[in-house]
Formats: structure tokens, C-alpha cells, sequence
């Protein structure tokens, strides 16, 4: 295995996987001088506990986050099942980069129903 940072891995501590998706994602908290501010960003992984984000401001840590997801106006017209579109979160990290900052988010409420199990990966098949 390579290691970029010289560092032993360090044991895995999510409680679900991560899908590598890019969602554009409006962020609104407030600054470090407490004005509240509005900015689009995007997602680079979602879990159901949380998203990776790449956003352009410097957002403090333990700040509170809202997230609204953007839908086209169509879905509000059809007979979709109810999704979540807005979501709380609190930022665990943030991580400096040139012209962006990656902030690592925890949902307040996971993404299952109810008191849903992560799923396991399958190790093995069985064919």
C-alpha cells in the first residue's frame, strides 16, 4: 500500500459508505463575524451521515449548516415520493485549498428511515 502522508491508516471510522457524486448544494450558515451568508457550492461524496463539501468561504468548526439540494421545477409538479431537499448539518472539518476549502459535514439526522442499519459490504461471492 502507498502511503502519500507517511502515515500508518488509520481505522476506519464512518458508519456508511461514500458515493462519489458532485451535487451542486446552496450552503447557508454565517460567517466568522456572524453575517449570515448564502453560497453555491458543490458535494463531492454523500453518505447518509454526512457530505464532503467544496465550498469558497471559510466556514468555522461546529458551525451550523443548511443545506438546500436544487430540484428542476418539474419534480415539484409530478407525483414523486417526498425526498429531502433541505438538511441540517454541522461542520467537523475544514481543510484549506487554492481559491476553495473542502468542509467535512455531519447531517443532524442521518438519511435512513427510522433506526435503519448501515448496510455491510458483501466480502464474498457466494457463485
Amino acid at each position: 500500500m502507498v502511503r502519500l502522508n507517511g502515515k500508518t491508516p488509520a481505522a476506519e471510522r464512518r458508519q456508511w459508505p461514500r458515493l462519489p457524486l458532485a451535487i451542486p448544494v446552496f450552503v447557508r450558515s454565517q460567517s466568522e463575524t456572524d453575517k449570515e451568508f448564502l453560497e453555491f457550492a458543490t458535494a463531492l461524496n454523500v453518505s447518509a451521515g454526512g457530505m464532503l463539501v467544496a465550498v469558497r468561504r471559510s466556514i468555522p468548526s461546529a458551525a451550523q449548516v443548511l443545506l438546500e439540494i436544487p430540484s428542476a421545477p418539474l419534480a415539484a409538479l409530478a407525483a414523486l415520493p417526498r425526498v429531502a431537499r433541505n438538511l441540517r448539518a454541522r461542520v467537523l472539518r475544514m481543510q484549506h485549498g487554492e481559491g476553495y476549502n473542502l468542509i467535512a459535514l455531519k447531517f443532524s439526522r442521518p438519511l435512513v428511515n427510522g433506526h435503519a442499519k448501515p448496510l455491510r459490504r458483501k466480502l464474498a461471492s457466494s457463485v
